[in-house]
């Protein structure tokens, strides 16, 4: 159980710290001193999270739909791991088409990292003693990936209005709307569902962590 509460400790801050160092990384110059080296930030906290699936992978070993569970997002962890480096280069050389490819598939990588992510919360808590907190992770999660899904499904109909754009001056409306507000809605569909996985990680921990104390008592 301590392997599991340090499995999640690494999962809830290394969620929002991959967020910020893939956002600066992209877009800003705070790398740019480490020369070859600020590849290696991205990597580093992405084998954070790959980190805490794997000290997560010693508990309730004979579950087979748990640890299946664990193996798909730890395999999306290490693809990650893989294909971050190109976000450095990316900014450095965005005209590259393999490094926007690279780029792209990192984001959809993420996603289904996260959305494989709270799959592995629902059920970790399926074998928890908590009734409540089995039935709060189950509704959340499930809320959570439907919002996970509906980001690539937006971008995917973007790309494909934007080859009509000028069809109809209706679309052409649509189009300019989304360019005005769509960056932060997708910001909003992705931050919410990373806040409330976050929260869960959190409660989760807390639960195991106080039974570890109750169980030495």
């Amino acid at each position: 159980m301590g392997k599991m509460v340090r499995g999640l400790s690494a999962l809830f801050w290394g969620l929002p710290l991959t967020l910020v160092i893939y956002v600066q990384t992209a877009t800003t110059d705070w790398l740019d001193p480490l020369e070859w080296w600020a590849m290696a930030p991205p990597a580093l906290i992405t084998g954070l999270l790959l980190f805490g699936l794997i000290q997560m992978h010693s508990f309730q070993k004979q579950e087979r739909i748990w640890i299946r569970a664990l193996d798909r997002a730890e395999i999306l962890a290490f693809i990650n791991i893989g294909l971050s480096p190109f976000i450095y280069w990316w900014h450095r050389l965005p005209g590259v088409t393999v490094y926007t490819v690279a780029i792209a598939l990192i984001v959809l990588s993420s996603i289904i990292f996260v959305f494989n992510l709270n799959h592995v919360l629902e059920r970790l808590t399926a074998m928890l003693p908590d009734e409540a907190l089995r039935l709060e992770t189950k509704m959340f999660t499930s809320f959570n990936r439907t919002l996970l899904v509906a980001i690539p499904i937006l971008i995917v109909a973007y790309f494909i209005l934007a080859q009509f754009e000028y069809a109809s001056d209706f679309i052409g409306q649509i189009l300019d709307t989304v360019k005005r507000v769509g960056l932060w809605f997708m910001i909003f569909l992705l931050l919410m569902p990373l806040a409330m996985t976050m929260t869960l990680i959190w409660k989760i921990k807390e639960v195991i962590f106080n039974s570890i104390f109750q169980t030495n008592d």
